[in-house]
């Protein structure tokens, strides 16, 4: 019965560990770029939109669908950079524990 404790202990230790990298995620921000820079979007490590950046340049009525489409890249680029954070946050609150694959955050 010493190895089922062990591992109850454990499992206890990881949701702590899982409950304070979920609160370091939605505090951290990630800033996703589209155009050379002329349109940031930042979101949370969880993947929420908190700030759009629009370089005036950008802001012509004829120019609307370049702007629609650098906002989807920049989204897209933030997002990337927020699943990279939090798979670099799971693997160091795992140490070294096999998650199973589709393990939501």
């Amino acid at each position: 019965m010493k190895n089922l404790a062990d591992i109850m202990k454990q499992a206890q230790q990881l949701q702590g560990r899982m409950e304070s990298m979920q609160t370091e995620l939605e505090a951290a921000e990630v800033e996703g770029r589209a155009g050379g820079g002329l349109v940031a979007i930042v979101m949370s490590g969880k993947g929420a939109v908190k700030r759009v950046s629009i370089d005036p340049a950008l802001m012509k009525a004829d120019e609307r669908e370049i702007l629609e489409d650098l906002l989807v890249a920049a989204a897209a680029d933030a997002r990337h950079k927020a699943e990279a954070l939090a798979a670099e946050k799971m693997k160091s609150v795992a140490g070294g524990l096999p998650i199973p694959p589709g393990f939501g955050l």
